[in-house]
């Protein structure tokens, strides 16, 4: 059954954060060439040039994080196509956030410059907002959420797991490396960001929420 309900209109979200490059350095890079064979013993090195195997949990780490970032990628171009423009907009920066986390974390804390992209607890509390933003009108949940309704709704769930995983990688990560004090909340409030907009696609369309129902099985 579809819904029916009027949804009120949701206010504009007050973007006041100072544009990225006035807080980094913009990147310097000339990338030419698709393969440098540099890899094949399964080694990479971090920004600071130290050689490690692609199996450490760093790599691990913002290699996930790229992959949470295709998803979000994958997510907008579906919010787009039902015209939720702020949405899609909203992921694009997050993207944006994302390979400045992967920066963060592709550098040991001792290389990090000043000026190198990275995530803040500006960055965290921005996500804050944007949870507070869309969730307000949001009916109350009296049951777990089922994936389902549309396809960014689906899109995002997707996502939301990624970045659960991430998060978890980089919890192992710091028990054993200092990743500085960002990195964990800015993901941990992204999943709460992605399931709060996974709700909000569904309302603002008109279709039906999927919930948990234990004996419908």
């Amino acid at each position: 059954m579809s819904q029916t309900k009027e949804i009120p209109a949701t206010p504009a979200l007050d973007e006041s954060a100072p544009p990225t490059s006035e807080r980094f350095k913009d990147p310097e890079l000339a990338i030419n060439r698709v393969y440098t064979r540099h890899g094949d013993q399964g080694l990479t090195r971090l920004v600071g040039g130290q050689k490690i195997s692609k199996a450490d949990l760093r790599i691990e780490s913002y290699g996930t994080v790229d992959e949470l970032n295709a998803y979000i990628g994958a997510a907008r171009l579906s919010c787009l196509e039902l015209n939720f423009v702020e949405l899609a907009d909203v992921l694009h920066r997050v993207q944006n956030s994302l390979f400045n986390l992967g920066s963060l974390l592709a550098t040991k804390l001792e290389d990090l410059h000043p000026m190198q992209p990275q995530v803040t607890q500006e960055d965290v509390q921005q996500l804050e907002r944007h949870i507070d933003h869309y969730n307000q009108h949001l009916p109350e949940l009296r049951s777990f959420v089922l994936p389902g309704g549309n396809r960014p709704n689906v899109e995002l769930h997707m996502a939301r797991t990624i970045c659960r995983r991430a998060e978890r990688i980089c919890v192992r990560l710091a028990e054993v490396e200092e990743i500085g004090d960002t990195a964990i909340p800015y993901l941990n409030r992204l999943s709460d960001a992605l399931f709060v907009w996974s709700r909000w696609v569904i309302s603002e369309n008109g279709s039906e929420e999927h919930l948990w129902t234990p004996n419908k099985n």
